[in-house]
């Protein structure tokens, strides 16, 4: 049966920014399409664990600044999944980080961390889940949260709109060489939403009626909107899939 496709029954997941915003939902959306979830974090996921747990799914929390990490540490959060769950099957990179500054004061050490979050780890971490899948030789998941700024520049945000350039890039140039192992690298463009990166931009009345002016579908987005897709990338619904974008932006990108 075709929904047979997109269970994840037995399926081990390791999912970055699992406290909140689209990172924990996302891994609330693989737990209950049947994932066990390894998620990321710095600080607390109580809340994401309690409803992995609800859904009767195994659930391991591993902290870790992101800000901070070296290689080393990104691959230690596979070995430690590996040790825990004894394989893994899908990682998604939805932990993000931005900073605000007009481009002519925009400052060295918010470049460097922005980029370390949303780029240097994106890399490091795929390459040492890519040599578990590899070693395994089952294939596996490989699932980048982009944004509408890996195609547009965005105001205010260089580093950020250069860190999901450079997310897009790597996704493109990953699947090109893992494709041929039976490992799917894609990833998901959301839109315009309504999480805690977002909030001055929904507390300025004037930037979110603008923002809002362009979405056809005439609302902000949800972290839960992404759920479709998520599972869908996560599922052997997608094996054929390999470096696709699939946008969740309310129709942003075509006006």
């Amino acid at each position: 049966m075709i929904l047979d496709l997109f269970k994840l029954d037995g399926k081990v997941a390791l999912v970055t920014g699992a406290s909140r915003g689209l990172g924990q939902q996302q891994a609330i959306a693989l737990a209950e399409a049947g994932a066990d979830v390894v998620g990321v974090s710095r600080g607390s996921c109580q809340a994401t664990q309690t409803r992995i747990e609800g859904a009767g799914r195994r659930f391991l929390h591993l902290t870790c600044d992101l800000a901070e990490a070296s290689v080393a540490d990104l691959s230690a959060l596979v070995a430690k999944t590996v040790e825990a769950f004894g394989k893994l099957d899908i990682l998604v990179n939805a932990a993000g980080a931005q900073k605000r500054h007009p481009v002519l004061a925009f400052p060295e050490d918010d470049w460097d961390m922005v980029l370390q979050v949303n780029l240097k780890t994106v890399m490091f971490l795929s390459q040492a889940a890519a040599r578990q899948f590899e070693a395994q030789g089952t294939g596996g998941k490989i699932i980048n949260v982009a944004s509408a700024l890996t195609i547009h520049g965005g105001i205010t945000v260089p580093a950020y709109t250069a860190s999901k350039h450079g997310v897009g890039g790597v996704t493109k140039a990953m699947a090109n060489e893992l494709a041929a192992k039976g490992i799917n690298v894609n990833a998901i463009i959301p839109g315009y939403m309504d999480t805690d990166m977002n909030e001055a931009l929904i507390a300025d009345p004037a930037r979110s009626e603008m923002i809002l002016s362009r979405i056809p579908a005439n609302r902000w987005g949800n972290a839960d909107d992404l759920n479709g897709a998520t599972v869908y990338l996560a599922s052997a619904a997608s094996d054929y899939c390999h470096a696709c974008f699939i946008n969740v932006d309310g129709a942003w990108l075509s006006r």
